[in-house]
């Protein structure tokens, strides 16, 4: 006669085969499930969410991304610069700067050393820095000088230093040497701090930075060094903490032509600073876009040395809101500009960050440099009253108008900023900030995350050709090491669409990302850190499926269905006709894999009634909205399952708590994005008695080699324990589950024959 027990220990016996058959102890598997899931409802509203996330591993097995072999631990890969006409990839880090192929940054990368001198460091330590993350040589700069030379600065523990490097040989033969009798002082050039905002640029041999001109960081100022001789002079911004720049962190510089007269060429450079707009004891930061004109020579007298023709404007990036109350995006963290036909309008994307301390935020906002130059143009600001608030200056303005570059075709008389009327320095010496602020082009962000576990940092921007039109593609940045991958489509009614294609973990440890190059030529996107470089591919169709329907919906302009499988899109391609819709993912009218029954995964399920049961159904885009459907025997339609307190709809599928005879029939797990729907898995589910499972299991007996049924609360720690490590599935779990009870076992067994040698013992005593 069978004892109550004997049910138990076969059960414990043979787990892996009921767990095969899908069904668990009712109390457990909920238990697991519960918090496995955390349970939210299908059914509710998608959140703007990344239709693909791909982790570190995934990408580096699907050599999605390449890390750099140099990578190592604090390096602060934070410098790129690419060379795309040359194909060559210089990277400046910590001590050393580094040569690379951009079609592989892997194939014989040259690395000079440039340590900064054992004095410098030790004078560094003197003052109180950080030894291994402040007093070494941080290369902050890295400009393309002529064909052969580079023109390259570090911080030098800090006391920032520059000199020209001369690249010798091609491709594999090349190298990089150092010429030390050009060294010179970097104050001006190069930053003192390697953890400071900075911004340069070099054009026409001429190098303009912006960057704290001293050891503690006070004097915020943007200048013009090198040049060719004799035309070497510094000339910089005015110290005036109340006018001109104060505490500034400058972001970037760009040279940009205003008009077909080369005379009103102008350095356009972007930053954020302190403000006492308000009043003299609030302070607020706000974010700037300046301008001087790239022939301005300085002035005479109060301007001698200085900018004669620099002016900022407020760059607004903000959420409208009622009762006219915005929601300010104020501290800018990068720029990038995008080319258009007319290089004189390339179109400004700005990444923004909130100051707020009750939410924290980004946001991409895109402005047209009309409209920058039309608020250069338009009316002065001017402080006046007791608390020296900034109003529209309504009084005369001077001639020439203040900011505008000399050229003879203007004015034959001005030949030279030196040539500017007093009343003009003066003036603008006490009014470089304009009245309007830039505001984007759309009025509003094209895309925003709020109250994210990161905050963007970077951005660069790809314009893609699709199959209905051109469409920006942004990788954004983020201070966890991830790159969001975000497309903004306009719809025919002028809303936008903001859709984030993939979030790709690109760093094996999350850590803040510093620099990113895009190369539409080799389509890599080259993403520095402060432990390394990784080279990302710009696009991986195949991860998004193997059919047409799963393409279409993907909406990635750099990807279309082939007729054979989901690949990279190219409009000169004389192959038959591509499938693709990114204005509005619909695959109806463009596959002929739609219909139900075509790529649907079938399976079939066993559970016991009374007990658990789950099935498991993920949808390879986290934007779909997942419904399950219920086809009972006799019945001639479907009914959709509406989730009760014993039915439960989770992320990951559907946990029916305990079966109940009725359960049994078939289930459709369906997938609804952008108004289409399609089948993802049909699954019949058995439902068995008690009477028909204990048929099936073999007489057993009690083996005194068996450790102890394991207690239920132990088993309950068991689970928590194992969902400490996070599994991608159900069946991984099992197999961890199993493997960590055959070690159990196994100490149970050597337990027990540890015993009967201490009993075989002490009988011999």
């Amino acid at each position: 006669m069978k004892t109550a027990e004997e049910p138990d220990k076969q059960r414990q016996r043979s787990r892996h085969h009921h767990l095969r058959m899908g069904w668990f102890s009712s109390v457990w598997w909920s238990t697991l499930v519960m918090l496995f899931f955390s349970l939210p409802e299908v059914n509710s509203k998608k959140e703007s969410v990344p239709r693909v996330k791909l982790g570190y591993k995934e990408l580096i097995h699907s050599r999605s991304v390449v890390p750099f072999v140099g990578s190592s631990e604090g390096q602060r890969f934070q410098t790129v610069l690419l060379d795309e006409e040359r194909s060559r990839l210089l990277l400046g880090a910590k001590d050393h700067i580094y040569l690379m192929d951009p079609d592989d940054i892997n194939k014989h990368p040259k690395k000079l050393s440039w340590p900064a001198p054992r004095d410098r460091v030790d004078m560094c330590i003197l003052a109180g820095k950080n030894p291994l993350t402040e007093c070494a040589n941080f290369i902050r700069v890295l400009h393309s000088y002529n064909r052969s030379h580079v023109y390259a600065c570090g911080t030098g523990a800090f006391h920032p230093t520059c000199a020209f490097l001369e690249v010798k040989g091609h491709k594999e033969d090349s190298w990089l040497h150092l010429h030390s009798n050009t060294m010179e002082s970097g104050r001006m050039k190069c930053p003192f701090d390697p953890h400071q905002p900075f911004a340069s640029v070099l054009t026409d041999q001429y190098l303009y930075a912006g960057t704290a001109s001293d050891f503690l960081g006070k004097d915020s100022t943007f200048s013009r060094s090198l040049g060719p001789p004799p035309d070497q002079q510094y000339i910089r911004t005015d110290i005036s903490e109340d006018y001109w720049i104060n505490e500034g962190k400058f972001i970037s510089a760009h040279p940009i032509a205003d008009t077909y007269n080369p005379d009103d060429d102008k350095i356009y450079f972007f930053f954020r600073e302190a403000s006492r707009d308000g009043s003299t004891t609030d302070k607020s930061v706000l974010s700037r876009v300046a301008r001087i004109c790239r022939n301005d020579v300085g002035g005479l007298r109060s301007l001698t040395n200085k900018w004669t023709t620099f002016l900022k404007a407020r760059l607004v990036c903000s959420i409208p809101g009622p009762d006219g109350v915005d929601t300010h995006f104020d501290e800018l963290q990068d720029i990038f500009l995008l080319p258009s036909r007319d290089e004189r309008n390339p179109t400004v994307y700005g990444v923004f960050t909130t100051t707020s301390s009750i939410f924290k935020g980004s946001a991409v906002c895109v402005y047209n440099m009309e409209d920058i130059r039309a608020v250069f143009n338009g009316p002065y600001s001017h402080k006046e009253g007791p608390d020296h608030r900034w109003v529209e200056y309504e009084g005369r303005i001077p001639y020439p108008r203040p900011g505008t570059c000399p050229s003879r075709t203007y004015d034959p008389h001005i030949k030279t900023t030196k040539d500017f009327p007093d009343e003009v320095i003066s003036f603008i010496r006490l009014h470089p900030l304009m009245y309007r602020s830039v505001h984007p082009m759309t009025g509003r962000p094209v895309f925003t995350r709020i109250n994210t576990e990161y905050r963007l940092t970077q951005i660069v921007v790809d314009r893609v050709a699709a199959e209905d039109g051109q469409y920006a593609v942004m990788f954004l940045g983020t201070d966890t090491g991830s790159v969001l991958k975000v497309v903004s489509i306009t719809q025919e009614n002028w809303s936008t669409e903001e859709i984030i294609l993939e979030e790709l973990q690109v760093f094996k440890s999350p850590s803040p990302i510093l620099n990113m190059e895009i190369s539409s030529k080799q389509q890599q996107l080259f993403v520095g850190g402060s432990d390394g470089l990784v080279q990302v591919s710009l696009h991986r169709c195949h991860i998004y499926g193997q059919g047409c329907a799963e393409c279409c919906l993907a909406r990635d302009p750099y990807c279309a269905w082939d007729g054979t499988q989901c690949s990279r899109y190219i409009p000169a391609s004389k192959r038959r006709a591509r499938r693709q819709d990114i204005k509005h993912g619909d695959p109806s009218s463009h596959c002929w894999d739609t219909e139900d029954g075509r790529n649907v995964e079938e399976k079939v399920l066993y559970g016991v009634e009374s007990n658990s049961s789950f099935l498991e159904c993920v949808s390879k885009s986290q934007q779909a909205l997942i419904r399950w459907f219920i086809l009972k025997p006799g019945a001639d339609h479907r009914q959709e399952i509406k989730p009760d307190e014993r039915v439960l709809i989770t992320e990951r599928g559907l946990l029916i708590r305990w079966l109940q005879r009725s359960d049994a029939g078939s289930y459709f797990c369906t997938s609804q994005e952008h108004r289409f729907t399609r089948t993802l898995l049909h699954l019949s589910l058995h439902v068995l008695d008690h009477g028909q499972i204990q048929a099936h299991q073999p007489a057993t007996r009690e083996s005194s080699d068996n450790p102890p049924v394991t207690e239920p609360r132990q088993r309950y720690k068991d689970y928590l324990r194992m969902l400490s490590v996070p599994v991608r599935s159900l069946d991984e779990y099992c197999e961890t589950l199993w493997h960590k009870e055959k070690k159990q076992k196994q100490k149970g067994k050597w337990k027990h024959v540890q015993e009967l040698r201490k009993s075989r013992n002490r009988r011999h005593h």
